[in-house]
């Protein structure tokens, strides 16, 4: 016991042990895209590499996805998405409660106004598909906090 337990409540305690404990909130991935191949086979890979990930279909099942879980820390998203794209998707979720979440976008066919558009609202890369795995997982981790 040390010198300063004594000094400490019960419930301050628990407190600084609920602060100092590591966190598990955040550290799910979304992945978005309309095309339900690139989507899972995503998905498949990153649960390879011992990420937990979710997938949603679109934009609103994205916005949906965002409001009821915590969870999710990283989103990786295709931008030629029907009927919204994930230029918008990018849009109204800097502009809601989950402004901060790390976004990395994905496109096959982009042009240079797009991306620098998408570069402005504050996501943490921009791949083209073929998207480079290592690279793509590299930047979760990160944007999770994972070193690995």
């Amino acid at each position: 016991m040390s010198e300063h337990d004594d000094i400490l409540s019960e419930a301050e305690r628990e407190a600084l042990a609920a602060l100092s404990a590591p966190s598990t909130q955040g550290q799910r991935v979304l992945v978005v895209d309309d095309n339900a191949v690139n989507r899972e086979a995503l998905c498949l890979y990153l649960s390879s590499k011992g990420l937990d990930c979710v997938a949603a279909e679109g934009a609103q099942a994205a916005l949906a996805r965002l409001r009821k879980d915590p969870g999710i820390g990283v989103m990786i998203t295709d931008l030629r998405m029907v009927p919204e794209d994930g230029l918008e998707l990018i849009r109204q979720i800097r502009v809601s409660e989950r402004a901060a979440l790390s976004i990395i976008v994905v496109s096959g066919d982009t042009d240079v106004k797009e991306a620098v558009d998408v570069m402005h609202l504050g996501v943490v890369d921009f791949l083209l598909k073929p998207v480079d795995l290592g690279k793509l997982l590299e930047l979760v981790r990160k944007e999770l906090g994972i070193s690995g």
